[in-house]
């Protein structure tokens, strides 16, 4: 009797320490997708806006495009980061940030990731004379 007993108390035990550990495993990240939910939807606000900037290239690289423009009147100066998203359109054709000339008239629509201008799409308008 005594040891039908023992075994009853020791499944209880190990089944409750088995449920309070999976409770326990599922409510962190239960809690943790509920911060990263959160602190996406920060970072979503800002990189969900799309925005554009109009001027001509000043330098061009694999991974970067430098452009000089206006920006509520003012003279302005931009460095966007290209990556592998990134479409760069030249004469209706595809081509790599790096054929980007001095001087091309650009229109860059951008998105700001984690206080970067992440270049999503470059078109070349016309080249300046």
């Amino acid at each position: 009797m005594k040891r039908l007993l023992a075994l009853v108390v020791s499944l209880s035990f190990v089944g409750a320490t088995a449920f309070a550990a999976m409770a326990a495993g599922t409510a962190p990240a239960t809690s943790d997708k509920k911060m990263e939910k959160s602190s996406d939807t920060k970072s979503g606000d800002k990189k969900m806006s799309a925005k554009t900037a109009n001027g001509t290239v000043k330098s061009a690289s694999a991974d970067s495009i430098v452009v000089a423009g206006k920006d509520k009147g003012k003279d302005a100066e931009w460095t966007f980061s290209v990556d592998g998203k990134t479409t760069v359109k030249k004469g209706g054709k595809s081509v790599a940030a790096a054929d980007l000339k001095p001087g091309d008239s650009v229109s860059v629509r951008y998105m700001d990731h984690q206080g970067k201008a992440v270049a999503q799409a470059v078109n070349v308008r016309s080249a300046a004379k």
